[in-house]
């Protein structure tokens, strides 16, 4: 048997390639039979190496899921049943017959975990307790001057009127004598003076506050302090009708001094902004309708709410409004 030497040779089962015979067998990848092989043998072949094993991805941490709600407890953007969102009013409000709230008023209905909106009237902040007090004690004085001009030749004579008996009762109560027999009787004359000063103490007060209420919506201490009465509705007028009404709730009073009844029931008037909300109004402010704001630093007056003859109707904030000059 003749043995064949290693080399390049055309295999027999494809003439068209060529494969290198080792002498014992065919071996390597088969080349073109018109290419030109190398001169040795063909380089071993590598094993074809394993499939990538996939990398296992690293843990990640749960998604934690929100507990629910407590019982009764709604859902954020669903309000509790017959609340409506914030900004939406109630099914059926206003009544029929009330007319729609002004802008910046806080709507009926809101859930209790919605605060509503501190009221804005006009666009202006309630006015402070304390300004609202020391405007009140700054037309007490200016009012008790007045008095003291106009009413004190009357407050004169009824002093010296009833001074015998206010001298008796002092003399017997440094003496431990509590006995009334025998005291000297208050004249006529003194009674009728009593009754001539509360009236005129109250026509005094009138005609420092109404006047001034109606056309400017500001009293002397209410200057001094920037404040200023408005109309709670918007656009409204103050006018001497309204400001003679919300007078008279709190200075008709003084004719029963007399009596100490009108200091109680002033008393109660006046303490009463401080449980009112949302506008802090005291009880003269509900009977006119009206409610006291705080005026911005360097806003006149005249230009904010609407005073009768003094205002001028303007309810828009100071950026909004038009400047000196421009047309309407």
């Amino acid at each position: 048997m003749t043995s064949i030497s290693p080399g390049w040779y055309k295999d027999p089962a494809d003439p068209s390639t060529q494969r290198y015979w080792d002498g014992g067998g065919w071996i390597g990848a088969p080349l073109p039979a018109d290419a030109t092989p190398p001169d040795g043998p063909p380089p071993a072949e590598e094993p074809p190496s394993p499939p990538a094993q996939p990398v296992p991805a690293a843990p990640t941490a749960p998604t934690p899921v929100a507990a629910p709600p407590p019982p009764g407890h709604p859902l954020p953007g669903h309000p509790l049943p017959g609340h409506p969102l914030p900004g939406h009013p109630p099914p059926g409000y206003p009544p029929p017959g009330y007319p729609a709230p002004p802008p910046g008023y806080p709507t009926p209905g809101y859930p209790a975990y919605y605060p509503p909106p501190e009221p804005r009237p006009h666009g202006l902040a309630l006015a402070p307790l304390g300004a609202r007090l020391a405007a009140r004690l700054i037309d007490i004085g200016a009012v008790l001057l007045l008095n003291v001009v106009i009413n004190g030749w009357f407050v004169w004579q009824f002093v010296v009127e009833s001074w015998p008996v206010w001298a008796e009762i002092w003399q017997r109560s440094l003496a431990g004598d509590r006995s009334t027999e025998g005291l000297p009787q208050v004249t006529e004359r003194a009674s009728g003076l009593q009754m001539v000063i509360i009236l005129l103490a109250a026509a005094i007060w009138w005609a420092y506050e109404v006047p001034a209420v109606a056309n400017t919506g500001q009293t002397l201490g209410k200057r001094l302090t920037r404040l200023k009465i408005v109309p709670v509705e918007p656009g409204g007028q103050l006018g001497f009708a309204r400001s003679f009404r919300r007078w008279n709730t709190l200075g008709l009073p003084t004719l029963l001094w007399i009596c100490c009844v009108g200091f109680v029931l002033q008393f109660i008037d006046c303490v009463y902004l401080l449980f009112d909300r949302p506008l802090r109004q005291a009880l003269h402010d509900k009977s006119a309708r009206t409610v006291v704001v705080q005026l911005p630093a360097g806003v006149p007056a005249t230009a904010v709410g609407t005073g009768g003859t003094g205002g001028t109707g303007v309810d828009k904030p100071p950026a909004d409004r038009d400047t000196p000059g421009s047309s309407a």
